[in-house]
């Protein structure tokens, strides 16, 4: 049984303090925030109690630490918690600063503790089942990633300015896909985008939408196209060509009912946003997580697979602002 402490009583957070309690091998002990009055009521609703960073940090019995608090204070806690010997859960990204995030990395490996990174995508049952067969050989030797993945709607400009930009706030976890799926050494990389519709982004000095195209040394290419609007709903879907076929993964809607009508063909519009298409992928990706600290197993999603992925935005974001391609090795 590990006894849990999660930092962040946000929207994240509450979806991984309730996916820790439901856990029947882990103990959601604690939940901490900035935001007293958040932690209290959500500690009171999940069993816990409420208590800063810092006694949480010096229990013995807390083994464990689910960080989903916001991006500014990821790497902070992920060096406390280090220091403290606790096995580490983080949501993305470590950090917005590469270096940083490296050195919560050397951290991590010098206090010997497990520090997983949230990328849930991995953990979705539609897109795993597609990188199964992948891996089986079912389309041979896989040549080309194409990635959708667009947001309903902008999130406000106050959190675009402090979010890192697109490549590094959104397109992260794309990147983190295009690694798993394809994987390669990347030797080029070419980022473009606009603000169409958007003057308030474009002042923020960030893209509404953008598209990138990455080369691999082998020759295979991915292409992500994203943007911050999406009127019919949470786009994200991928496809992967092959030598001998093409798999794809597509949109999850709240039903898969389909009406046929005489004017029309009429089917649901996919979740609204990804607190609900990654429901399942969430609790997925904590189980697994606390499977592995019960069972002493490896993590499927490492702080090393969170450096590439914000090593692969800072460089879209730098090809982007430079107007180039980019010859690269990441």
């Amino acid at each position: 049984m590990i006894e849990v402490a999660v930092l962040g009583a946000g929207r994240i957070g509450k979806i991984h303090a309730a996916n820790v309690a439901r856990h029947p091998q882990a103990h959601l002990r604690y939940v901490s925030d900035t935001h007293t009055a958040s932690a209290e009521a959500l500690a009171a609703e999940l069993g816990a109690k409420a208590i800063s960073v810092e006694d949480a940090l010096n229990d013995p019995m807390v083994g464990a630490v689910v960080i989903g608090s916001s991006t500014d204070t990821h790497a902070d806690l992920i060096l406390r918690a280090a220091a403290a010997g606790k096995a580490i859960f983080c949501e993305k990204p470590v950090d917005l600063d590469v270096q940083r995030a490296r050195a919560c990395e050397a951290a991590v490996k010098q206090a010997g503790v497990v520090c997983m990174v949230g990328f849930q995508r991995r953990f979705d049952p539609t897109f795993a089942a597609l990188k199964a067969r992948l891996d089986a050989g079912e389309i041979g030797v896989a040549e080309m990633l194409v990635i959708t993945s667009r947001d309903p709607s902008p999130p406000p400009v106050s959190y675009i300015e402090r979010s890192g930009g697109v490549f590094k706030d959104m397109l992260i976890h794309d990147f983190d896909i295009f690694r798993w799926i394809l994987g390669g050494e990347v030797v080029s990389i070419y980022a473009t985008g606009g603000t169409p519709g958007f003057p308030e982004i474009a002042q923020a000095g960030d893209l509404s939408a953008a598209a990138v195209t990455l080369r691999t040394r082998s020759g295979g290419l991915c292409q992500i196209n994203t943007s911050r609007r999406a009127a019919y709903g949470y786009d994200q879907r991928f496809e992967v060509l092959g030598s001998k076929g093409l798999l794809q993964a597509g949109n999850v809607r709240p039903t898969q009912v389909v009406a046929w009508g005489e004017r029309a063909i009429s089917s649901d519009k996919p979740e609204h946003f990804f607190l609900e298409r990654y429901r399942d992928a969430y609790a997925l990706e904590m189980t697994h997580f606390i499977d592995a600290l019960n069972n002493g197993t490896p993590v499927r999603t490492t702080i090393a697979d969170g450096i590439k992925a914000l090593e692969l935005a800072e460089l879209a974001t730098r090809s982007w602002k430079e107007d180039k391609a980019l010859d690269c090795s990441v």
